[in-house]
């Protein structure tokens, strides 16, 4: 009996200590507020010996230091906490109140601009940033700063504590304190607003839109909350409801670029080119010191295939802010573009500016490392590629560990048991096509190869699997043990056939052409192929795959506008890769037959065959279109836009072994049956 009772003296010794690090953490807070910074700061330390990354302790010791009058300590500290966490707004918003009180304005005007680019809800560092941008004589940027600070500032007290959490991730206390908020106060548009938000965060977009609706009902005129609504509209891929609440809302205020923006891209959405591209380009003429116009632009004209007119847009871009890194990084994108010496020595020197942001740093580093690349240059390249993953990694906090849960959950729950058991369930619909596998596997070659067929149309990567397998998982804490999937044995025949219908409705406003069958090519979805086959059993699904080491590196030198977080490591995306085999080798044992895997490396080797091969198994005739995908003008909206609209080229294979020697983290992780291949 004594192992017992000495595992439960560990575990209460631990929850004690947990708890006396609260306790003197709410003691140094009240020290702080009476101004007793040196016991504050024993207090840190003390915890601090205990937990020397403790977060918070770091963060109020870095505060007392600084009010103590130590700074050079206090930015020390801050450093320590930053490294730890680089997007905890309030550290880097404490560093920046360091840099004023050392007489550096232009630091610190960097340091609050990072701080909000991390958490807006920081009222101190907006009403600094409205400050030194009028003092620097930026007039605009310190009226919208101001603006900030006075919304901030009229918020109540419990709502801007809900605002700060949101931007912490710590949803499910913010969501808590709304919740309380509002049962307190009643019906409140602002504490609706940040439900809503939270409730988007958590994929519940069915909330988000209701308590929106409501919102508007009590406000009419609330621009804030109605520019919410058209964006959970287009969340929940309502585009043309989106469309018609942006027009609404261009109704009401008129000339206003935020909005025409918005009108502009919800055309975008429904494909309304024309429209799109009108309303961009009038508004970059009308402020054409605006980047992210530019911006925005250059990505519309890119997917409609107008490089040409892309690459001008994007080069405005970072005319009008030379550090902005995303400019730079569109134009690599575009994959067939080339840097000239003096745009490369630009991005290096800005790369280490001290006033270039995060997210400008690691943008620029990405564009160099292809720039770089394309020279040949593959020792510098990888320099580059291996700085911005790195930056993009601590920024994400992505932890591989998760994902590899995950994948093992479905190979323990999705069992030949369950789909006997549910066999006969979900839609009879047989539209939809899926393309599933890793990004940079070719899925947008198969899905252009597809779409050129008369009877297919092309989509996008939808959400729609992935908002499903989140609603059915339900609302948990990160650390929670997930429900998802092992209660899908607890769903009913009917349940399953709703979800597949649901499915084929919303996924509706994508299909312009009338053909019989749709291809939606979200890579993830191979994570969710049991959902699939139990909401839609007649759907096809084409798993594209690519070469482990060639896959593997074209994924890490590609910085991806949202998702992908497995990306940003060697060691993250081999070990996603092989989760990605292991589940993929489960699928095709407990569902035989039901995926057809296509190897990139094949369809380049032999396209007529395996352009044969993709339509016999979707149930097909043969079209000549389809082997002359590159001549469909369709708009492609992924990195791969530009290189699906040229024949297939076999430069691209080999490409990861110019960077061989830099890659032996990589195939230590996938192993020597992997890595060979």
């Amino acid at each position: 009996m004594t192992e017992p009772d000495d595992k439960e003296t560990r575990l209460t010794q631990t929850a004690l200590l947990a708890t006396e690090i609260d306790d003197r953490l709410a003691q140094a807070r009240a020290l702080l507020q009476n101004s007793e910074f040196s016991k504050a700061m024993a207090l840190c330390q003390a915890v601090l010996e205990a937990e020397p990354e403790h977060r918070e302790a770091l963060y109020i010791l870095a505060v007392a230091q600084h009010y103590s009058g130590s700074i050079k300590a206090a930015l020390a500290t801050l450093d320590q906490l930053i490294a730890l966490e680089p997007s905890l707004g309030r550290a880097h918003q404490e560093r920046a109140h360091c840099l004023r009180d050392m007489g550096d304005q232009r630091g610190a005007l960097s340091g609050y601009q990072t701080a909000v680019a991390h958490n807006a809800a920081l009222v101190a560092s907006w009403q600094m940033i409205s400050a030194l941008q009028a003092r620097a004589g930026n007039p605009a940027a310190a009226e919208f700063a101001q603006d900030q600070y006075a919304y901030l500032s009229a918020l109540p007290p419990e709502l801007l504590g809900v605002a700060n959490l949101i931007q912490e991730g710590r949803l499910l206390k913010a969501e808590n304190l709304c919740r309380s908020f509002l049962q307190a106060k009643g019906h409140h548009v602002e504490a609706m607003r940040f439900l809503a938000e939270i409730g988007t965060k958590f994929n519940s977009y069915e909330e988000a839109e209701f308590l929106l609706e409501s919102a508007l009902v009590l406000e009419p005129d609330n621009t804030s909350a109605h520019v919410d609504y058209v964006d959970v509209l287009h969340k929940r891929q309502k585009f043309a409801k989106a469309l018609e609440q942006a027009t609404i809302l261009r109704t009401k205020t008129p000339d206003v670029p935020q909005i025409e923006m918005l009108y502009a891209n919800e055309n975008l959405a429904v494909g309304n080119f024309d429209e799109a591209l009108g309303v961009y380009n009038r508004l970059a003429k009308e402020t054409p010191n605006n980047p992210t116009i530019h911006l925005t632009l250059g990505h519309a004209l890119k997917t409609v295939g107008q490089q040409p007119e892309a690459i001008a847009a994007y080069s405005r871009a970072y005319q009008v802010r030379p550090d902005f890194g995303d400019a730079y990084w569109s134009l690599a994108n575009l994959k067939t573009y080339r840097f000239g010496e003096d745009q490369i020595a630009a991005m290096r020197r800005l790369v280490d500016a001290a006033s270039t942001q995060l997210v400008d740093r690691y943008h620029l580093c990405f564009a160099l490392g292809k720039a770089l690349e394309d020279r040949g240059d593959y020792a510098d390249a990888f320099g580059y590629y291996e700085r911005g993953n790195t930056l993009k990694r601590n920024e994400l906090g992505y932890d591989w560990r998760r994902i590899s849960k995950e994948i093992a959950l479905q190979i323990e729950h999705a069992t030949p048991e369950l789909f006997a058991a549910k066999a006969g369930s979900g839609s009879t619909a047989a539209d939809p096509i899926f393309i599933v596998g890793l990004p940079r596997a070719g899925s947008t070659l198969l899905e252009q190869i597809l779409a050129s067929h008369s009877k297919v149309e092309g989509t996008m990567e939808l959400p729609n699997i992935l908002a499903l397998a989140h609603r059915i998982n339900g609302r948990r804490r990160i650390d929670d043990e997930p429900r998802y999937p092992a209660n899908l044995g607890e769903l009913s025949p009917d349940e399953f056939k709703a979800f597949g219908e649901a499915f084929m409705r919303d996924t509706a406003i994508h299909r312009k052409t009338g053909t019989p069958f749709f291809i939606d090519k979200m890579p993830n979805n191979f994570r969710h192929i049991g959902l699939i086959h139990l909401i839609l059993p007649n759907a096809k699904i084409i798993d594209a795959r690519r070469d482990a080491m060639a896959c593997c590196f074209s994924g890490f030198k590609q910085l991806f506008a949202e998702g992908q977080e497995f990306t940003y490591g060697l060691e993250e995306v081999g070990r996603y890769y092989r989760d990605y085999v292991d589940l993929m080798d489960h699928w095709d044992r407990v569902l035989p037959g039901k995926v057809l895997r296509v190897q990139y490396e094949s369809v380049v080797a032999d396209l007529d065959s395996q352009v044969r091969r993709i339509l016999d198994y979707c149930g097909l005739d043969f079209e000549e279109a389809c082997v002359n995908f590159h001549q469909n003008d369709r708009a492609v909206r992924t990195a791969s836009s530009e290189q699906v609209r040229q024949p297939i080229f076999k430069s691209g294979l080999d490409q990861w072994e110019n960077f061989s020697p830099y890659l032996t983290e990589l195939r230590d992780v996938l192993g020597p049956s992997l890595a060979s291949i």
